[in-house]
């Protein structure tokens, strides 16, 4: 009987000992995991406010990017262009409403020239494929977008996204507006200050982006501007325009940092975003309105550029504040 007492007895204080051992051991694992686990939960509460942002604010935002160009090409008064590009009608950021907020802050820019570069809708689907009520949307919105107040008007190009929904029906809601449309050829701006020459090419996805048929018949010694939605014929600008405005990047749409871009739909990575001076030359890529494939942005808000270029010594001025 005795050693049955001990037997228990025995048993009782290895099974404390096990238990006060146990509990030791999970307080230390707890205290071992608090921090991991904080860090996780960290990590992912910062992911969704990072993912929130990029697909909920970001997009949303619109920024007026101020460029001052001198140019040693450019010869006569200065000249104010207001340039937006990739609206992406349709996209779940871009509405008519959209569109009427981006030109009231359009108009009260007070630009001499307004020039629309492209992909006015959105998703790469032809018309004949979309509802009749989308396609009054999107034809309503170019509209509204042409619905600017400039100086010398508003001149555009056609971009691969409007080449695939139908150039044909995109140009004439354009003219219809009263935008020049152009694809491979230019128009002529007569002020006192000069004549600009405005030549838009075709879109490098869809046509031939040629210079000589875009620069055919344009007066000898007018100031020049080109206008294309794919940054990449500048590659291959021939010598004389001074200024070539492009889309088409979304500057990337999304810049992950110490990453970088890791989607550009160019060949010529270098013309990504932004300014480029080359050989007396400036191109300029403006990040857009929309966006394509993902609603979402990041580190690259929907901008107007508001660009003035001017005659000079070619260099960087900055933007009166």
């Amino acid at each position: 009987m005795l050693g049955i007492v001990a037997v228990a007895v025995l048993s009782g204080a290895m099974l404390a000992a096990a238990a006060h051992l146990l509990r030791a051991r999970w307080k230390t694992l707890a205290d071992w995991l608090r921090w991991p686990c904080a860090a996780a939960l960290g990590a992912v509460s910062l992911t969704w406010l990072l993912c929130a942002y990029a697909f909920l604010i970001e997009p949303e935002m619109l920024v007026v990017r101020r460029v001052e160009i001198v140019s040693a090409d450019w010869r006569g008064a200065p000249l104010t262009i207001a340039a937006i590009s990739d609206t992406h009608v349709g996209d779940p950021h871009v509405d008519a409403a959209r569109m009427a907020r981006v030109v009231r802050r359009i108009n009260s820019l007070h630009a001499d020239l307004v020039v629309l570069l492209g992909d006015y809708v959105a998703r790469h689907a032809p018309a004949a494929a979309r509802s009749p009520a989308e396609n009054q949307d999107i034809l309503g919105a170019i509209a509204t977008a042409a619905a600017v107040n400039a100086r010398y008007g508003v001149v555009a190009v056609i971009g691969n996204d409007d080449s695939w929904y139908g150039r044909e029906i995109v140009t004439t809601a354009l003219q219809n507006a009263g935008v020049a449309a152009l694809w491979n050829r230019n128009i002529t701006i007569r002020r006192a200050g000069g004549e600009i020459v405005v030549a838009g090419l075709a879109d490098a996805w869809t046509g031939y982006p040629n210079f000589a048929d875009a620069l055919d018949g344009a007066p000898a010694g007018a100031d020049t501007i080109v206008l294309s939605h794919n940054p990449d014929p500048f590659a291959h600008i021939p010598a004389g325009p001074a200024l070539m405005l492009a889309g088409h990047t979304h500057c990337g749409q999304v810049t992950i940092p110490f990453v970088g871009r890791p989607y550009l739909p160019i060949h010529h990575r270098e013309f990504a975003c932004g300014r480029f001076d080359r050989g007396g030359q400036t191109l300029y890529v403006t990040a857009g309105i929309g966006t394509s494939i993902v609603p979402a942005r990041f580190l690259n808000p929907p901008e107007i550029a508001l660009i003035t270029i001017r005659s000079g010594s070619q260099g960087f001025a900055p933007a009166p504040a």
